[in-house]
C-alpha cells in the first residue's frame, strides 16, 4: 500500500506542476500589454505546433482573448477567430518588428493604431471587459485581407516568423474560376457543399438499408426487443450518420465566417433533432419492454407505474433535446435557465395547481386507493378508472362519458372503491302469507340455505337466512349472503340464478308470497263479510 501511495504522488506532482506552468494570464490593461500578450501567445502557439506540445498550441486561445467582439455576436466560429489570429501574426511578422517599449503603457486617447498598419486597438467602454484595450473587431475580421496584401513578403529579421499558416491544397491546384467568390463563398466551396449534401443523403440511405437488412436477417429468439429497437431507431440513426458526415465535410471545405456559422448551425440543429428522436425511440422501446414485464407479474402497482415512468422519461428527453437544439442554434442555455430562475417565484405561483396535481398523482401511486379498471365513486363521479396521468385521472362513467378529475382532488376527496370489494353482498327480505304452516316455513328456510350453499360463487362461511319477524301483513324471512366475484355482470347473473331457484322452491313447497294488504270486515246484521284478496309477488331489496 505504501508503494502505491508513493507511486501515486510521484505521478501526481509532475502533473500538477505542468498545470501550474501553463497558467499564463492574459494582460490587456494597455496597448502595450495587449500587443505583448498577442505576440507572445502566437509565438508559443507556433512552437507548440512545431514540437507537438498541446499546452503551447492552446496558447492561441490566449491570443484570441485580445480580440474585441460584441456581446450579442453569435455567428462567429472559433475557427474563424483562430484563422484571424494566424493571419494577423503572419502579416505583422512580414511588415514590422514590434518594439514593445515604444508602445504606450498608459494612454488617454480613445484609440491606438500600430504604426504603419491598420491594426487598431480601443478600450472597452461597457460589458464585463470594460477598461481593457482590445484589437477591434473591424481589425481582426480583415486579417485575411492584410495577409493577402503582404503574404508574398519574406519574414523580417527578428520577428517570430509567422504562425505556420499553410495554404489549403484547393487554393493551389484548382482552376482559377473555382477560386472566384459567389455570395461570399468560392465556387469550389459551393460545389463541395452540393457534393457533400448528396453524399450525406447517400450515407443516410446506406445506413438505413444496412439496419433494415440486419433486422430482417438476424435471428433474435426471445430477445424481441432488439428487433423493436432497430425498427424504431433506423431512421433517426441514419439521419445522425448523415449529419455527422456533413459536420466533418464543412470543416474540410474550410468554411469561415457567416457562411460557416449558418451551415454549421443548421447541421447541428439537424443533429440535435435526430439525436433527440433516436433517444426518444429508445425510450419508447424501453417503455414497451417494461409493459411486457409488468403484464407478467401478479402485482398491479407496476401496471400503474410503467405508464407514469414512460411519460416522465419521454418528457425529460424532449426537454433536454430542445435545450440541445437551442444550444446548437447559438442560444446560451445557461443564461436562459438563469433567466427562468429569476422568474421562478412567478412561475411557481402560476403553476401551483399543476404542482398540486403532480404531487397528487404521486400520492395516488404510493397509497394506491384504486387502480386502472376499478369502479369508484368520487363525489358525484361514478364509473371505472380508465387512466391515471400526471395531472388528472380519467373516469369512464356507466353512460360512457369520460370525466377528467384533477389528481389534487382525487388525493383529498373520499373515494369509495367499489372495485376493491372482495365479496358482493346481497340482502333481501321475503314476505310470505300468515297462513303458511310452521313446517313449510322451516322447510322453505332450510331449502334457501341449501340453494345458497350449492352456488359455486357464494361464500359458505358467512350467510344469514332466518325466519326474521312478523310484519303487519306478512311473515318475513331474511336472506343475507355474499358472492365471491369481482365482476358486476357475474354478480347479477349468479344472484338471478339463486332467486329463480328460490322461486321454484316456493312453488314446490306451496309457499305463497305476501304483499302489504289490509282486510276490511263489514258487519251486516249478525254476519261478517271479508273480501278475498290476491296473493302478493316476491318483494326483494338489494343492498
Amino acid at each position: 500500500m505504501a508503494i502505491l501511495k508513493i507511486l501515486f504522488l510521484t505521478l501526481l506532482f509532475p502533473t500538477l506542476s505542468l498545470g501550474f506552468e501553463s497558467l499564463t494570464y492574459v494582460k490587456t490593461d494597455s496597448p502595450r500589454d495587449t500587443m505583448e500578450t498577442f505576440i507572445k501567445a502566437m509565438n508559443d502557439y507556433k512552437e507548440g505546433v512545431e514540437l507537438n506540445i498541446p499546452r503551447q498550441r492552446a496558447r492561441i486561445y490566449d491570443a484570441i482573448r485580445c480580440f474585441a467582439e460584441k456581446d450579442h455576436a453569435v455567428i462567429t466560429s472559433q475557427r474563424e477567430k483562430e484563422l484571424a489570429a494566424i493571419f494577423l501574426k503572419e502579416f505583422i511578422d512580414r511588415v514590422l518588428v514590434i518594439d514593445f517599449s515604444k508602445i504606450p503603457d498608459n494612454l488617454e486617447k480613445p484609440r491606438w493604431r500600430l504604426k504603419g498598419t491598420e491594426i487598431v486597438l480601443k478600450p472597452q467602454t461597457e460589458g464585463e471587459r470594460q477598461g481593457e484595450w482590445l484589437i477591434t473587431e473591424g481589425t481582426w475580421r480583415r486579417a485575411q485581407q492584410f495577409y493577402e496584401r503582404a503574404g508574398h513578403l519574406p519574414y523580417l529579421e527578428g520577428s517570430g516568423h509567422g504562425a505556420l499558416y499553410i495554404q489549403p491544397w484547393m487554393e493551389k491546384y484548382l482552376p482559377e474560376w473555382s477560386k472566384q467568390e459567389t455570395l461570399r463563398l468560392k465556387n469550389w466551396q459551393w460545389l463541395g457543399l452540393l457534393f457533400g449534401f448528396f453524399i450525406g443523403l447517400f450515407l443516410r440511405l446506406l445506413t438505413y438499408t444496412t439496419l433494415t437488412l440486419y433486422k430482417n436477417l438476424s435471428i433474435y429468439g426471445d430477445l424481441r426487443w432488439k428487433k423493436d429497437l432497430i425498427t424504431q431507431i433506423e431512421k433517426p440513426v441514419a439521419l445522425i450518420a448523415a449529419s455527422g458526415f456533413w459536420y466533418l465535410w464543412i470543416h474540410y471545405l474550410k468554411l469561415e465566417g457567416l457562411s460557416y456559422a449558418l451551415v454549421n448551425g443548421l447541421i447541428q440543429i439537424i443533429f440535435g433533432i435526430a439525436l433527440t428522436w433516436a433517444v426518444y425511440k429508445c425510450a419508447n422501446v424501453f417503455g414497451m419492454q417494461l409493459k411486457r414485464i409488468a403484464q407478467e407479474t401478479e402485482s398491479v402497482l407496476d401496471d400503474q407505474l410503467v405508464p407514469f415512468i414512460d411519460k416522465a422519461i419521454k418528457i425529460t428527453i424532449v426537454l433536454l433535446g430542445s435545450l440541445l437544439v437551442l444550444q446548437n442554434m447559438g442560444v446560451n442555455v445557461f443564461s436562459l435557465l438563469a433567466g427562468l430562475g429569476l422568474g421562478g417565484l412567478a412561475f411557481a405561483l402560476a403553476a401551483k395547481d399543476t404542482a398540486a396535481n403532480l404531487f397528487g398523482s404521486i400520492m395516488i401511486l404510493i397509497d394506491r386507493p384504486f387502480q386502472v379498471g376499478d369502479w369508484v365513486k368520487v363525489g358525484e363521479v361514478d364509473g371505472n378508472i380508465e387512466e391515471i396521468g400526471f395531472r388528472s385521472t380519467r373516469v369512464r362513467t356507466f353512460y360512457n362519458s369520460l370525466i377528467t378529475v384533477p389528481n389534487a382532488n382525487m388525493a383529498t376527496m373520499e373515494i369509495d372503491n367499489m372495485g376493491a370489494r372482495q365479496y358482493r353482498r346481497t340482502h333481501t327480505t321475503l314476505d310470505i302469507t300468515y297462513d303458511t304452516p310452521k313446517d313449510k316455513i322451516a322447510s322453505f328456510v332450510q331449502g334457501i340455505r341449501q340453494i345458497v350453499l350449492d352456488n359455486p360463487y357464494s361464500r359458505k362461511d358467512l350467510m344469514h337466512i332466518y325466519f326474521a319477524g312478523y310484519a303487519s301483513s306478512s311473515l318475513q324471512i331474511m336472506v343475507y349472503f355474499f358472492l365471491v366475484t369481482s365482476d358486476w355482470g357475474e354478480e347479477l347473473r349468479e344472484r338471478e340464478s339463486i332467486f329463480f331457484k328460490i322461486y321454484d322452491l316456493a312453488a314446490e313447497l306451496g309457499v305463497e308470497f305476501a304483499y302489504p294488504t289490509q282486510t276490511l270486515y263489514l258487519r251486516e246484521g249478525d254476519e261478517l263479510f271479508a273480501p278475498q284478496e290476491p296473493r302478493p309477488p316476491l318483494h326483494n331489496q338489494d343492498v
